[in-house]
């Protein structure tokens, strides 16, 4: 199996990019669609049917497979020979923020759900701040594999 990781490994981190890019895009996107929809659509209305069917196709069409494929092609980078150094810091750093990057990724379908069902509790400024987790957790995995510290 290292030999193919190994031999397809600009592939698979060429895809992992692909991946990552269209992740994040969505975990930018889908908060920024709750922060408009907590603060100026009333609940039952047209407007709020749009931002549901927005909002779900988002969740659905982009940032669930984009989150798939970057976990797929990730550990096939993990797996490949030679290309994580497990005695320095920068792979357990950045496997903790992919972790929380999920975790938001979840929080962000649940916070879904409840809009479809009428009952967000949450306020747009909530949504403007929970928008800022991704972006911190970007820079962070970023630095830590550019960096390798």
């Amino acid at each position: 199996m290292g030999d193919f990781l190994a031999s397809y490994y600009p592939w698979i981190k060429a895809l992992h990019v692909i991946s990552v890019i269209a992740w994040m895009a969505g975990l930018f996107y889908l908060p920024r669609l709750f922060v408009y929809h907590a603060e100026q659509v009333a609940a039952g209305s047209p407007t709020d049917a749009m931002f549901q069917v927005m909002e779900r196709r988002l969740l659905k069409a982009i940032i669930n497979p984009a989150s798939i494929a970057t976990w797929v092609f990730g550990l096939g980078l993990v797996f490949t020979p030679g290309i994580v150094d497990w005695t320095a810091i920068w792979p357990w750093i950045k496997a903790a923020c992919v972790i929380a990057m999920t975790v938001f990724h979840h929080w962000l379908g649940r916070r879904r759900k409840d809009f479809a069902a009428g009952k967000n509790a949450i306020s747009g400024r909530q949504y403007r701040m929970m928008n800022e987790v991704p972006t911190l957790l970007m820079v962070i995995i970023v630095i830590s594999v550019i960096v390798k510290f």
